[in-house]
């Protein structure tokens, strides 16, 4: 009789991280996955800014525009701190499972990295599913970054020669891909920074089995995202979906990868850092303890997010200084 695999028991969270899943068992909210991708865009819209810090002022938040592949104008949100000419620039990659999420959810995040990073940010409203299948994200994602690299900011009073790309969770698998598109067109990028990305297509690591539910981000929730962006079984094996499983990632951009301990992602956001190192890739790497998923927009109430903000400013900052 072949015996049971065994996993490691959960970490534990912190005070302040347990007291906000408590919160959200109160409220009561239906989960993401028993709803419409309709209804979970509005519910995520909803709640996304509750937790995070008040919103930083800057110089200018513009709504504007990069083409898509297909002639499509792209929804972007540009962010600049401050009217010095030539500033860098970071494009942001929002998360969401590829199936909710917008410039408008992860506003917040992005005026703090503008604003203690020094550089300019471009949020990208990327396609969603399931309206928009894999691999339309992926393709949104890089036709935004070489529109920056090729020329876009010289328009804009930015130098596209500094450039970064930075995304959280799906936001994250974008821009590990971005990078390797890059290093495969020979663009530059000075930096990826990957907070907690999707980086495998199976949720097959032990942390999706530790992590599997009471977490924030769950095992059901995860199959519901996976299911309305991806075609059909293959997608989950091309290395655009599950950067894990690129042949090669020699010469990709230097990488900082923040991670949630409590999170199913963890795992594997691990093991993409051991990849990229094994083809010496310079990456650093944050494993924030005791949170989860998501913690990084959870600034009001965890002391974790602040640190990753933080963290992840003045890595951007050394990157294209």
């Amino acid at each position: 009789m072949k015996s049971q695999p065994t996993y490691p028991a959960p970490a534990p969270m912190t005070a302040a991280m347990r007291d906000v899943i408590d919160r959200m068992a109160r409220a009561g909210r239906p989960p993401l996955h028993s709803l419409t991708p309709d209804e979970a865009r509005a519910a995520y819209e909803k709640g996304a800014n509750v937790l995070e810090v008040p919103l930083r002022a800057l110089h200018q938040v513009q709504d504007r525009t990069l083409p898509a592949r297909d002639g499509v104008p792209l929804p972007v949100r540009l962010y600049r701190p401050t009217s010095e000419p030539g500033l860098p620039v970071v494009l942001y990659l929002h998360g969401g499972g590829f199936t909710v999420g917008s410039v408008r959810t992860h506003d917040a995040l992005c005026r703090e990295i503008a604003g203690q990073a020094g550089c300019a940010v471009v949020s990208l409203d990327y396609r969603l599913a399931p309206q928009h299948k894999f691999p339309t994200a992926a393709h949104d994602a890089w036709d935004a970054c070489s529109a920056l690299a090729s020329g876009a900011l010289d328009d804009w009073g930015l130098d596209g020669r500094r450039l970064a790309v930075c995304g959280d969770s799906a936001g994250g698998t974008l821009a590990a891909v971005c990078a390797i598109l890059a290093r495969d067109a020979g663009l530059p990028l000075a930096l990826q920074a990957l907070i907690y990305p999707g980086c495998t297509g199976h949720q097959d690591t032990a942390s999706h089995h530790t992590y599997a539910d009471g977490h924030v981000l769950t095992r059901e929730g995860i199959t519901w995202f996976f299911e309305h962006y991806i075609r059909d079984a293959r997608d989950r094996d091309d290395w655009r979906f599950a950067p894990l499983y690129a042949d090669d990632l020699e010469g990709v951009a230097p990488a900082w990868i923040g991670l949630a301990e409590c999170d199913p992602l963890v795992d594997e956001g691990v093991q993409y850092a051991d990849r990229l190192r094994m083809a010496g890739v310079p990456v650093e790497l944050d494993i924030y303890r005791g949170v989860t998923h998501e913690f990084i927009k959870m600034g009001r109430a965890l002391p974790e997010a602040r640190k990753a903000h933080t963290d992840l400013a003045a890595v951007i900052r050394a990157a294209l200084a």
